[in-house]
């Protein structure tokens, strides 16, 4: 039986976006890309859904592009799709909850260019990053040369995107790429702890932060700071932020609503 090469499941409020071409060590290809977009339908179709992890099943998280889709890619197929296959890891970014890469072994071109997209990412020891796409002709071109850039800094995206060179978890951890590194027989415990403790917290507020800290990274301070005000004149008086001030006082669990 082929496998799917994408596979949903959700543990309580947090859903789990796992790659699953574990034969090919998770390369992405055009059916990939497909599932991916068809999970991300469902999630931003369930109100319940409140934080996202993406990982890899088997011994890989991504080991890049399938070279045999590559082999069939030119220049009337990235005018047709690139816009879209662009769209699907920016998607992660955009929408209102938060996603957490969870990366084990190898995380490579498109892969890494999949967790740059990300909100956040964690990192099991054993895993290596690199974006090898100058070596095959290529830059990258699913976001790789804009986010890996925002988040390393302009020296060290050259070092990873024009000289190939792959890094350890600890390196990524130093110059960040990743946000956490933890052993891998705990890479998605750590996770869900992350994941549950975000989707706990009241939506609203949490969509709003996501999008004011994006907006800081793309915009000028005065731009952030209007947002600031608006998201704040949104968010004061709301059910969830009474709800989250009672709860605290009351020393009890709160229960958010969405309102």
């Amino acid at each position: 039986m082929q496998e799917k090469p994408v596979v949903f499941t959700q543990n309580d409020n947090v859903a789990i976006i796992s790659l699953n071409r574990t034969k090919s060590f998770n390369t992405t290809n055009m059916e990939l890309f497909e599932e991916m977009e068809a999970c991300q339908n469902l999630i931003e179709k369930d109100s319940s859904i409140r934080a996202v992890i993406i990982n890899g099943n088997g011994d890989h998280f991504c080991a890049g592009i399938d070279l045999n889709m590559l082999k069939a890619v030119n220049s009337e197929f990235i005018l047709n799709k690139l816009n879209w296959l662009q769209r699907v890891y920016s998607r992660w970014q955009e929408m209102s909850i938060p996603v957490i890469a969870a990366v084990h072994g190898v995380c490579y071109g498109s892969g890494l260019e999949l967790i740059v997209g990300c909100d956040m990412r964690i990192a099991a020891e054993d895993a290596k990053f690199s974006a090898p796409e100058v070596r095959f002709g290529l830059s990258p071109d699913m976001g790789g040369t804009v986010r890996v850039t925002k988040l390393v800094g302009v020296g060290q995206a050259k070092r990873l995107i024009m000289a190939c060179e792959e890094i350890d978890a600890a390196e990524a951890l130093r110059i960040g790429l990743v946000e956490v590194v933890v052993p891998r027989d705990q890479l998605m415990e750590r996770a869900l702890k992350m994941a549950k403790k975000m989707a706990a917290l009241p939506p609203a507020s949490m969509n709003f932060a996501k999008k004011g800290i994006n907006m800081a990274d793309e915009s000028s301070v005065a731009a952030g700071l209007l947002f600031e005000q608006a998201q704040s004149t949104y968010c004061c008086g709301t059910e969830d932020q009474t709800e989250a001030i009672s709860a605290f006082l009351e020393k009890r669990k709160p229960v958010f609503n969405g309102r």
